[in-house]
């Protein structure tokens, strides 16, 4: 089932959102202002709401930030869509603007596949709009899934990003036949981190209509982040693997690594099968 029509049957009875608001924790929420995106991925899991425009939702801004002002829980805002990159610049400066002036919100993220998709998208003109030293920072998660992806121009556009104080991540979906190898895998990971993207999270692709010929096995993630980064790149090439479910984001990874435990120690393994051992502290 799509991630919006579960998001729309496990919404709480005791408290009424927008459209455009949906949460599924206690301090922070994803705001959607737009509903389309610069390119439409195959493996969409929001095909209802951005390609077939079968989810009739009212994506209000103003009322979205109306609710975030009216909830002081409210720390951390994620703008998404569609792609928030697609509006102007006036449009986000000013959405960037009034979130910034809401005394409780502390950081600010926008999803978006433009910096890889549309790289000629950050300009001088964004980066006035959005970026800049500020007391609520903002954060950019693009989606890069292949190396190939990566280019010369979005090497450009994410160190644009970066001198103007956005960070930017990865969340990358895993696509069999795509980037379910090892070498494509490793390779995507090395290279986001070469270009300064931070690997943040490796998705399990979700149950979407039409895409099964997409989906792994789930453990196949966690194997890949095991076999083709651990021991092999940095750690800070190396994300973590979840499922985006109604009840938010689930961590897939095993522990690989702690395989045996008694009331005086612990047994560790390394990617290598080499093990070690240290000590049981009681509480």
């Amino acid at each position: 089932m799509d991630n919006y029509l579960v998001w729309k049957e496990n919404r709480s009875t005791e408290e009424v959102r927008p459209d455009s608001i949906a949460r599924q924790y206690h301090d922070r929420i994803a705001f959607t202002v737009i509903e389309t995106c610069a390119i439409y991925c195959r493996h969409c899991f929001r095909k209802e709401l951005v390609v077939d425009q079968d989810l009739k939702l009212r994506m209000d801004v103003d009322e979205g930030l109306a609710w975030i002002a009216e909830h002081p829980e409210i720390r951390d805002v994620l703008i998404t869509g569609g792609d928030p990159l697609l509006l102007s610049d006036e449009k986000l400066a000013h959405l960037i603007g009034r979130l910034r002036e809401i005394p409780h919100v502390e950081m600010i993220r926008i999803g978006s596949r433009l910096p890889i998709v549309l790289p000629q998208r950050i300009t001088e003109g964004l980066k006035k709009a959005i970026g800049g030293f500020h007391k609520v920072p903002v954060w950019i998660n693009t989606q890069c899934n292949h190396p190939k992806e990566i280019t010369e121009e979005t090497e450009r556009a994410v160190y644009e990003l970066l001198s103007c104080g956005i960070n930017v991540g990865n969340q990358a979906v895993l696509l069999k036949g795509i980037n379910d190898d090892v070498e494509t895998f490793r390779e995507l990971h090395q290279k986001l981190l070469r270009i300064r993207i931070r690997p943040y999270y490796v998705f399990y692709c979700e149950p979407a209509p039409g895409i099964d010929h997409f989906r792994t096995p789930v453990e196949k993630g966690a194997e890949l982040i095991r076999d083709a980064l651990r021991g092999h790149t940095t750690g800070l090439a190396q994300p973590m693997y979840v499922l985006a479910t109604n009840i938010g984001k689930v961590p897939l990874m095993p522990d690989y690594y702690m395989i045996e435990k008694n009331d005086k120690e612990y047994v560790l393994r390394n990617h290598q099968g080499k093990t070690t051992k240290i000590p049981n502290i009681p509480e």
